[in-house]
């Protein structure tokens, strides 16, 4: 099954910014899949469970088949442990995480997973945070950690069949470079990495994934929302109140796409969606409102001359793909 352009995120539905309600946490991925989204992407991370324990019940709400199921290895959950992670989340379960990239534990992870979502099966599985943002200078013990073991472990997953796609989800270009070449992937997601003020993938990963035929699930494109929200006092970027260098640099993409009629989180999708190595594009949405405003935005066509007229400011690159139409 072809995923649909715009994926469902599931981050927020862990808790993530804010305790949600249930009910409201329900409607919106209901929301989401009579809209016609196909694709739903979550972790055991997302609220150390609640996340993936909110999607199940949703999708015991709609054919399984009709729905293309992603979530990670990685860590799993311990519960009755001193929680001590630090994952952030503002709610979630009371189950710390414990990071795992073994093969046990991979195997694990997909267990408990299954069980939290109500299903048999997922279609896609993802190795999840291996990457310097997680693990700083123990990324290279992770990294062989995740090969040796988590690697392996999807590998049999995938050959008989017990998932369809295997792949990882990480926030760094150059991970996903360097997983491409180290193993035999046919997806990976990338969040934040390649987006209307950022293009660090454009020139090494991307053009590998195209090669490779690794299909992208791209993530984070507002990056952690200043995109979004556009240049305001305590916007969001990368999880934190966005720099003044950064700051400035979405002033300018603003003030080019409002010139041009266009709205800045309308740009930043239109954008992102037009790289030929982008099967889809993963939005988190914690209302109803939001997955509409978030197709109403995919939906609207984008006045040819912006894209020039970024290119002209040095606001994007020349041999950045853009919506040719």
């Amino acid at each position: 099954m072809k995923p649909s352009l715009i994926g469902f995120g599931g981050a927020p539905l862990g808790d993530l910014y804010q305790r949600l309600d249930e009910g409201l946490a329900q409607a919106t991925v209901a929301a989401a899949l009579t809209a016609g989204i196909n694709l739903v992407d979550t972790s055991p991370l997302y609220g150390h469970g609640l996340s993936e324990h909110r999607i199940g019940a949703a999708l015991r709400r709609v054919p399984r088949e009709s729905v293309i199921v992603s979530t990670k290895v990685g860590r799993w959950m311990k519960p009755g442990a001193p929680k001590t992670d630090g994952s952030g989340y503002r709610g979630g379960l009371p189950h710390p995480a414990v990071i795992d990239y073994s093969y046990d534990g991979a195997m694990r992870s997909l267990e408990q997973s299954l069980l939290r979502l109500g299903t048999d099966h997922v279609d896609i599985l993802l190795i999840h945070d291996v990457d310097v943002w997680t693990h700083g200078d123990r990324m290279e013990q992770r990294f062989a950690e995740a090969m040796n073991g988590a690697y392996r472990a999807l590998e049999r997953l995938r050959s008989s069949g017990a998932v369809k796609a295997i792949g990882v989800g990480v926030n760094e270009a150059e991970m996903c470079e360097r997983f491409a070449r180290a193993g035999d992937f046919d997806v990976m997601m990338l969040a934040g990495r390649y987006t209307l003020l950022e293009q660090g993938a454009l020139d090494g990963f991307l053009p590998l994934a195209l090669e490779k035929k690794i299909a992208v699930m791209l993530a984070g494109v507002f990056n952690s929302g200043i995109l979004a929200t556009g240049a305001r006092k305590g916007a969001y970027y990368n999880y934190r109140p966005a720099p003044p260098d950064i700051l400035a640099r979405v002033a300018r993409i603003e003030a080019v796409c409002a010139a041009h009629g266009v709205a800045l989180p309308q740009a930043a999708l239109a954008f992102a969606a037009a790289h030929p190595a982008v099967a889809t594009v993963v939005l988190g949405a914690v209302a109803p409102e939001e997955v509409a405003r978030n197709l109403d935005l995919v939906a609207r066509p984008v006045p040819a001359a912006l894209w020039p007229a970024l290119k002209a400011e040095k606001l994007i690159p020349d041999h950045a793909p853009v919506p040719t139409c």
